[in-house]
């Protein structure tokens, strides 16, 4: 247990069963009432935002999320399955945690995870991936002399832009937070 005076932004705290991070936090004096803390909440596992006022000491659940390494395996009916890097246990993460995250996932990726007990929160792709280009768009003749990017589909199925030189089968450096091209590799 914490006070409320003792949390700051990016602190992880418990109400009614959930787990929020604190977005924002603000002590608010009023001339002629009680002082509070004023917060915004996020929720982990909906991303809800929510404003929550606290009594000023009053006590607040705060919980640590473990940070877990995670390989990742294959899609499972419609969840992720991955291997907890430690323990060797599997472990099933649903396509809401994973997000738009999926479009860099493939066999034997290393995630970063954060979990609270047995329910995961979060999976974070490395920044840069190394993948190979599947398919790229065919330009006639005269659209390829005004462009200078043209659209590839990686191996894991994302589609990002690429220069014209970049053709199926390279391998490329893609910025997974960015979704750009970095480099042919």
């Amino acid at each position: 247990m914490t006070s409320s005076n003792q949390i700051t932004p990016g602190t992880t705290i418990s109400l009614d069963g959930k787990v929020f991070r604190v977005e924002s936090c603000v002590k608010v004096t009023v001339a002629k009432g009680v002082p509070f803390i004023k917060t915004k909440l996020k929720n982990l596992m909906s991303s809800e935002v929510l404003e929550k006022n606290f009594k000023v000491d009053q006590e607040i659940e705060e919980v640590k999320l473990n940070e877990r390494s995670l390989e990742y395996l294959y899609m499972e009916g419609k969840q992720h399955l991955f291997l907890d890097i430690n323990n060797l246990e599997q472990v099933l993460v649903s396509q809401e945690v994973v997000g738009n995250k999926v479009n860099y996932l493939k066999e034997g990726i290393i995630v970063n995870s954060l979990f609270y007990g047995d329910t995961i929160f979060s999976v974070d792709v490395p920044q840069f991936l190394e993948l190979m280009i599947i398919k790229t768009e065919d330009l006639d003749a005269s659209s390829a002399m005004a462009a200078s990017n043209r659209l590839a589909v990686l191996e894991t199925g994302a589609r990002i832009e690429v220069p014209m030189f970049i053709e199926s089968g390279d391998v490329i450096k893609v910025d997974t937070k960015a979704d750009d091209y970095v480099q042919r590799v």
